[in-house]
């Protein structure tokens, strides 16, 4: 069984959702787009005077050009890559978003 065979949807939204995250990444790795990042865009100024807003856009663009990829490789091979690969990717994906917790709130700090 590959991964085809589980899809329900249309093919199509897999690769807007993979434009969507491409096209955050690309803001976020400029730089930009502080304001999207949860959690951040609500603190109060002294709360943000902590951060370096560049770093933080930058760790999380970072992130999202990872699971883009991830996004990318399910895409254009779910043809070929057995069902359990979703698992695997699953568990990259969750690997990933812990590292830029983590990242986010050590390395991005004044």
């Amino acid at each position: 069984m590959t991964l085809k065979d589980l899809s329900n949807g249309p093919e199509w939204v897999s690769w807007v959702i993979l434009v969507i995250f491409a096209v955050l990444s690309v803001i976020f790795l400029s730089g930009h787009g502080s304001g999207l990042i949860a959690g951040y865009n609500t603190s109060s100024k002294n709360e943000k005077s902590k951060y370096d807003a560049k770093k933080l856009c930058r760790v999380a663009g970072g992130g999202m050009t990872v699971i883009t990829i991830f996004l990318f490789v399910v895409s254009v091979w779910e043809d070929v890559l057995p069902a359990a690969a979703a698992y695997f990717f699953l568990a990259l994906i969750i690997v990933d978003c812990v590292v830029m917790i983590v990242l986010m709130n050590t390395v991005c700090k004044k």
